[in-house]
């Protein structure tokens, strides 16, 4: 048995047919536009800012604001 009860002559069945459905040049622009997407996420990642608190921009600005709740009554005012 290969992995997971699946053996390796099931596995090369499967490919065969998908090979057969897709055709190889299809699979290797399927497996580029993965690739280059895999790689897009792992530099997202990268550039995503740290949450520790600490900020890597020396020109940071913070934004100090309150939020208040409309009522019933402010809402109708104005008809």
């Amino acid at each position: 048995m290969g992995i997971g009860g699946v053996s390796i002559w099931q596995l090369l069945i499967v490919l065969a047919i998908v090979f057969m459905l897709f055709g190889t040049k299809k699979l290797r622009n399927m497996g580029g536009d993965l690739g280059s997407a895999i790689k897009g996420f792992k530099g997202a990642i990268k550039d995503e800012p740290k949450l520790d608190g600490k900020s890597d921009d020396e020109d940071s600005t913070t934004i100090d604001g309150s939020v208040s709740q409309k009522t019933e009554h402010s809402e109708h005012k104005g008809s």
